[in-house]
Order: C-alpha cells, then sequence, then structure tokens
C-alpha cells in the first residue's frame, strides 16, 4: 500500500466526531484514504492496538477538488459514537487508577519518611547520650582534680600557719562545701539553687539560670554562651597574653552579648575574674589561672551550646 499522506477533509471529520487526531490519521493512513467508513472500521478492529494513539510521521494531504460529503451510514455512526463513549470511559478509569497510584505512593513515602525521621531521632538520641557520658566522665575527673587542689592548698596553708597537719579523711571533709539545704549564692536569683560543693556545679548552675529565665530568648543565650566559650579558649591557649586576662565592662559587644546576664559575668568571676576599678574591669591575674578550671568551663558551655534541653529539664543535666 502506497500512501503519501492522509486526506485532510477525512482526517476533519473524524476528529469533528470525536477521535483523538493520532487515532484518526492512523485509520485513514492504514486504510488507504478510501472514505471515512474504512477508516472508522480501521479503528474498531485496531481499538486494542499499544500504539493507537502514537502520532504517526506522514504529511497531511489538502485536497481542495474534492468538495463532495462523505457518506456515512447510520450504523457507521452508532459504532463511532460507542467507540468515543468506550474511549472516555477507558479514559476516566486510567485517570481513576492513576489518582489511586498516586495516593498509594504518597501513603508509601510518607511512612518511609517517618521511619527515617523514627531512625534518626534514635540515633541522635544515643548519640546525645554517649556524648553526656563521656561529658559527665570528665567533668568528674576535672571535680576530682579541682577537690585534691583544694586539699593541698589547704595543708599548704596551715604549714605556713604552723597549724598541724590535718589526715586525709579530715582534709576531705573540711574541702569548702556549700550548704546542702540549697543556700542561694550572692548574686543569683532565688531561682538559683545550689546542689553541689564544686566551682564546677557552680558554673553550671549560673548557665542553667540564663537558660531558664529566658527560653524564649534561645538566640541570645546561645549567642551569650558562644561568647563565653571564646573568652575561656582564649585565655586557655594563652595564660600569658594580658589583653586575654581583661575584659571591658562597657564593650558594647560584651555588655549586649553576656554583660546583660548577671549570671554570664558571675561564671566569668567563677573562673578566676576579678573585678577592679569600680567595676570597670574584669581581670583574670596571672596567679589565678588554673588550667583545670578552664578545662572543665569550657565543657560546661560546649554542653549548654549543644545539648537544646540544658537547664531545661532540671536543675541535674
Amino acid at each position: 500500500m502506497d500512501v503519501e499522506g492522509v486526506n485532510k477533509k477525512l482526517l476533519d471529520e473524524l476528529e469533528e466526531m470525536g477521535f483523538p487526531l493520532p487515532r484518526a490519521m492512523r485509520a485513514l493512513y492504514y486504510s488507504g484514504n478510501s472514505s471515512l467508513e474504512d477508516a472508522i472500521n480501521w479503528i474498531v478492529d485496531h481499538e486494542d492496538d499499544p500504539d493507537i494513539d502514537q502520532m504517526p510521521s506522514v504529511p497531511v494531504k489538502i485536497e481542495i477538488e474534492d468538495s463532495e460529503v462523505s457518506f456515512v451510514s447510520e450504523q457507521v455512526k452508532l459504532t463511532a459514537q460507542k467507540l468515543r463513549e468506550k474511549s472516555r470511559k477507558t479514559n476516566k478509569e486510567e485517570d481513576v487508577k492513576s489518582a489511586s497510584s498516586r495516593e498509594k505512593e504518597r501513603i508509601r513515602a510518607g511512612k518511609e519518611l517517618q521511619e527515617a525521621k523514627k531512625i534518626a531521632e534514635e540515633s541522635e538520641r544515643k548519640r546525645y547520650i554517649a556524648l553526656r557520658k563521656a561529658e559527665k566522665e570528665e567533668e568528674n575527673r576535672a571535680r576530682e582534680k579541682i577537690r585534691k587542689k583544694l586539699q593541698h592548698d589547704k595543708a599548704e596553708r596551715r604549714g605556713k600557719l604552723g597549724l598541724p597537719l590535718q589526715n586525709h579523711a579530715s582534709l576531705t571533709t573540711s574541702t569548702p562545701t556549700v550548704q546542702e539545704n540549697k543556700k542561694m549564692l550572692p548574686g543569683m536569683s532565688t531561682e538559683v539553687r545550689v546542689n553541689s560543693t564544686t566551682k564546677v556545679d557552680l558554673m553550671r548552675e549560673c548557665l542553667r539560670s540564663i537558660r531558664r529565665h529566658n527560653k524564649d530568648d534561645g538566640f541570645k543565650v546561645k549567642r551569650a554562651f558562644e561568647t563565653l566559650l571564646i573568652y575561656v579558649r582564649n585565655v586557655a591557649r594563652d595564660p600569658d597574653e594580658d589583653k586575654f586576662r581583661k575584659i571591658r565592662m562597657s564593650n558594647p559587644a560584651f555588655k549586649e552579648r553576656v554583660g546583660i546576664y548577671e549570671q554570664g559575668v558571675k561564671f566569668l568571676e567563677l573562673c578566676g575574674f576579678e573585678r577592679v576599678e569600680d567595676g570597670k574591669y574584669l581581670v583574670l591575674p596571672r596567679e589565678m589561672f588554673d588550667m583545670a578550671v578552664f578545662k572543665s568551663a569550657g565543657n560546661i558551655l560546649q554542653s549548654a551550646i549543644t545539648n537544646p534541653f540544658f537547664g531545661l529539664l532540671s536543675t541535674q543535666e
């Protein structure tokens, strides 16, 4: 069969009857452009072909001299109507199936997302527990080192005063303590209570107080902790540098980030800084620098920055 193209007039009539353009062009091409009825019969015979709605690569012939109206029998018209109805029904069923498939895929993706989120949360929880355990161990080591240093300093002072040395048990019980009845620290609010006997716990309580009293301003609290960490790290890295051991209280950056929190200043005082010149400066005397104290301060600040629940759940993180 040698067909150069499809008849434009027959093609228009098939489209007017409701047949898609690709299907109409295929019907005319493969029926040889013989007639509208032959084209419709071809569609009936090939409606289940997988490629029936694929656009064929054939030209459309415009035959101007052919002005006669194509005759189509009632039977063919009825057949064409049934084909259109069947096509609409098939398309509707496919749309329903497609919508159902999309909904199933959405539900499946949602379940996978929830499962992945649950796994990630569990992994983060385990990581946090491991981190807290390591921090606790580090804090205990630092606390023990400070306790031993206090014992040594006290024994040294007693020796200088000519007092008899105490035995180890006596030194342990005479370590400076904060009363267990939750005595308040000077400068702390009535809600800041002390339940421990070491400087490390006092530092941690300062940061907890800042976090608890500024729950709705997490950005400023985190910025304050990060600024304190910078001060602590600078001194720890170069304790002989004077500029790292002196802070001007009126410095705009210091006032905005740390100075607005009384407990932030108290934290630095616990590290060894002292207010001088009528409170204009915070100065750390070189002889007051203690690497163990600054290391503990850095660990506490790092925990406060990375732990989203620090100071919020209880007074004992």
